[in-house]
């Protein structure tokens, strides 16, 4: 499991990079985001909601109601140009962020 302060650093990021990949909706993020981070990473609706509204409210994605394959209505979310740009700048800050840990830290990691 991810420790908090991390949980909160990587979600936008990690949102960003769900959405640029396709369209999705709130469960569907949530169990994609557990199978990627092989069970470490467990977010829940009153984690995810509040990210995808600030997300909403800042440009950087849309949601739209559409009738589900089952005929339940649900909001599917997709990136923005915004989304896409907001996207980069992590990336950047990311790797830049990796990079340098791995000058103070060395290329090794002994395992976990």
């Amino acid at each position: 499991m991810f420790p908090k302060p991390l949980m909160a650093a990587t979600i936008t990021p990690l949102m960003l990079a769900l959405l640029a990949r396709g369209e999705s909706y709130g469960y569907q993020i949530i169990q994609h985001i557990h199978r990627l981070s092989d069970g470490k990473i467990r977010w829940t609706a009153s984690t995810l909601y509040p990210v995808l509204h600030r997300l909403e409210t800042r440009g950087l994605i849309i949601a739209t109601w559409r009738e589900s394959e089952s005929g339940r209505k649900r909001k599917y979310y997709r990136l923005t140009a915004a989304g896409q740009q907001a996207l980069e700048t992590e990336k950047r800050q990311w790797l830049d962020a990796h990079a340098l840990l791995l000058k103070v830290w060395g290329p090794t990691l002994s395992p976990a």
